[in-house]
């Protein structure tokens, strides 16, 4: 197993998460906690708060928790539930949990929450594991 130091350092260095203000909160093996702050920088022509911002703060929970194991994870599919609509100023919250491994596949679930612990989303993804 990997040092797990070294490859939360190694998530946390991704320039796309950087540019949106997600942060790796928690980070353990097959588990990771993301967080945004919704910002004026992240809505839609409608003034909303965009529907990918919410995933890509979903999807960065997957990815290190994913990849948490020190092995390369490449997603398989992904998709995503959209529950609650969200505002500019909400700090959200995305848990994923490895739900599922077999062989080079692993199943995960993530659950995006807002400050009241109220479910925004429900994100579902698998990988292959590369090795």
């Amino acid at each position: 197993m990997a040092d797990i130091d070294a490859l939360r350092e190694h998530i946390e260095s991704d320039p796309y998460c950087a540019t949106l203000g997600i942060d790796l909160v928690d980070f353990e093996p097959g588990h990771a906690r993301t967080e945004l702050e919704v910002t004026e920088d992240l809505t839609n022509f409608h003034g909303t708060p965009h529907g990918g911002a919410v995933y890509s703060l979903a999807d960065a929970a997957f990815a290190a928790a994913s990849n948490s194991h020190g092995e390369t994870a490449v997603a398989l599919e992904t998709n995503i539930s959209y529950l609650e609509a969200v505002d500019v100023g909400d700090v959200l919250s995305a848990t994923a949990e490895e739900t599922h491994v077999a062989g080079r596949t692993a199943e995960y679930e993530v659950v995006v929450t807002d400050e009241a612990d109220d479910r925004i989303a429900t994100f579902r993804g698998r990988v292959y594991i590369l090795g």
